[in-house]
């Protein structure tokens, strides 16, 4: 057990044995070794515990919940028990690249208190662990509170190094939700702190059949608990406003429930009449649902030409991560 680490790294799984293994080992090989590594099970049926142990490692503690809770309680349960000055968050089907926590300490210890949080871009992985040569990057840094209420700009935990202070301000995290959980945290972080953006991958960000944030149905729930939660802050901006019904109608239109994802995109057509992508999205609905996946496609695909690009420009060899 580390008595005083400087980071403290949340690891809930559940019923990821195999690929939380590779996930220690990540953090385990980081070139920052000042860290204590806690894990969280959440009712797994699986050998977690048996794994965690085997690593035998005084830098692991193991954490079991009797029955399962959620990802926001497992990673809340890990934050009350932790010891460090930072904490970063690791979902147990993604990896870390060797230099990650060394490159965002640097950023928090050499910043303004008012710097929070510290997150980066990710590259993407199938269920193997082999580059999909996808990179996801983000650009908005500093005060980005309102950017955040229209789209989770940010992206996925495993990205972030945190302030521990800043749940301390703002809350852990809503255990009434199991997905988005991520976006409403940096929300509520973000009207009080600066965030920072590594503009290079040092994140794998795993893809693979059973991940719980493919669940579309479950995704418009929270959708619609974060419109709820802020509400007031949304009904002054409209822009962002648009952006949820868009996201909630185009989740509606891949679900084939196209009448009610219509309904949701003219809201937001309603709303802020300025966004191309509205009107190509329900342009596509009207002809049903695999016309409305055409299009999609065909956006998707123009996005990840953009994003090579944008990848080749700065020179990163994707296939070395």
């Amino acid at each position: 057990m580390v008595k005083n680490p400087t980071v403290s790294v949340i690891i809930p799984t559940y019923n990821r044995a195999n690929l939380m293994k590779e996930a220690i080992k990540s953090v385990l090989k980081q070139t920052y070794q000042d860290f204590e590594i806690i894990v969280i099970d959440d009712g797994s049926t699986d050998n977690i515990e048996e794994t965690v142990k085997g690593f035998n490692n005084f830098k692991i503690r193991y954490i079991c919940h009797t029955n399962n809770q959620g990802v926001s309680a497992a990673r809340n349960a890990g934050i009350r028990v932790s010891r460090g000055k930072y904490i970063a968050l690791l979902d147990s089907d993604d990896e870390w690249l060797p230099e990650k926590l060394d490159k965002q300490i640097k950023i928090l210890q050499d910043g303004s208190p008012k710097l929070g949080v510290v997150y980066s871009d990710l590259l993407y992985i199938d269920e193997n662990g082999k580059s999909m040569n996808k990179l996801r990057n983000r650009k908005k840094e500093g005060y980005i509170y309102e950017d955040l209420l229209g789209e989770n700009y940010v992206g996925p935990p495993s990205t972030l190094l945190v302030r521990k202070e800043c749940f301390h301000k703002v809350g852990l995290f809503d255990d009434l939700v199991d997905t988005m959980e991520d976006w409403d945290m940096s929300i509520r972080i973000a009207k009080y702190y600066r965030f920072s953006h590594i503009k290079i991958p040092l994140v794998k960000y795993r893809l693979h059949s059973n991940q719980f944030s493919k669940n579309l149905r479950v995704k418009n729930i929270a959708a619609n608990r974060i419109l709820v939660k802020y509400a007031n802050e949304l009904e002054i901006r409209r822009g962002a406003h648009s952006k949820h019904y868009f996201h909630i109608g185009n989740r509606f239109c891949h679900m084939e429930k196209t009448k009610e994802g219509q309904r949701y995109l003219l809201k937001a057509i309603s709303l802020y009449p300025f966004y191309i992508r509205y009107y190509i999205c329900m342009f596509g609905s009207l002809f049903g649902p695999k016309c409305f996946i055409f299009f999609v496609d065909i956006k998707g695909y123009l996005t990840r030409i953009i994003v090579k690009h944008i990848a080749k420009i700065r020179k990163i060899n994707l296939n070395s991560l």
